[in-house]
């Protein structure tokens, strides 16, 4: 298995339409973890609900990390960060009426020097791999549309017009407990990771997704094209975008290498 190394860049921006970003994203020191959240119930339960959740995984991240390669230690560990980030919210939403029916999506992943890759996720916060110019979804959206598109019930093209795609079937925090979806990848050299809030895929098609970022040298120029994109799109919500490039490590060294364009772009947040 080839050994990798990464760059991490990030941007978040309201959107054309909204005053307020929902969004909310984490980047560990060592660019390992990466988490993105898409708060929803309300100016300001949304908002708080991605808070928490995000600081949940944080907190769980600088008590005890997975200091391993192994893949069920660190899917069991992304599996209990989620947990705790659904009942954060869900206790917070039961003590204020103001924010009862707040909640998020949430999307984690967690990134190794051999290439593995762990996803955790909740929602309709997506995971993409770009290889090759091509997109591939990692992640199954946990809507009403895609649901009805898995049933034979919808097409994809009737997905991405619907007025009710943003209706969800399972978010963190409405349920004192949550199912959530585990994906594991294998990354090469050359591939590009992005983890995003759904800001981005109601505007800029997977297709096209591939096609920007094949375009790009490194993570901040995509994150600044993806998100042109969006708002040349009309951004109707908020966008919250997590960009990795991976190359291979230098010399092949077991050691992997964590790196960073150290050049986050970050708009709003």
């Amino acid at each position: 298995m080839t050994k990798v190394s990464w760059q991490v860049a990030s941007v978040t921006d309201p959107g054309i339409k909204r005053t307020e970003n929902q969004d909310n994203m984490f980047v560990s020191s060592d660019n390992r973890l990466l988490v993105v959240a898409d708060g929803m119930g309300g100016m300001k339960g949304g908002s708080k609900a991605s808070k928490l959740a995000i600081l949940a995984v944080e907190k769980l991240w600088n008590e005890r990390q997975p200091e391993t390669v192994d893949a069920n230690t660190i899917q069991n560990w992304l599996v209990e960060a989620v947990s705790n980030a659904n009942q954060d919210v869900f206790d917070a939403a039961a003590a204020d009426p103001a924010v009862k029916d707040m909640g998020t999506t949430i999307v984690a992943a967690i990134h190794c020097p051999d290439g593995s890759l762990h996803i955790a996720h909740v929602g309709d916060s997506r995971a993409y791999l770009i290889r090759d110019g091509k997109t591939v979804v990692l992640t199954q959206d946990h809507s009403v549309v895609m649901e009805m598109v898995l049933q034979g019930r919808m097409s994809e093209e009737q997905l991405r017009n619907s007025p009710f795609r943003h209706y969800l079937t399972r978010c963190v925090g409405h349920k004192a407990k949550v199912e959530i979806d585990k994906t594991p990848a294998e990354m090469k050299p050359g591939d590009w990771l992005i983890l995003s809030s759904d800001g981005l895929s109601t505007v800029v098609l997977d297709e096209n997704i591939g096609e920007i970022v094949a375009t790009c040298e490194t993570p901040k120029d995509a994150c600044d094209k993806l998100l042109k994109a969006t708002l040349d799109g009309g951004a109707p919500d908020n966008v919250t975008m997590i960009v990795v490039r991976y190359a291979a490590a230098e010399g092949g060294s077991n050691s992997g290498g964590q790196g960073s364009d150290k050049e986050v772009a970050e708009s709003a947040k």
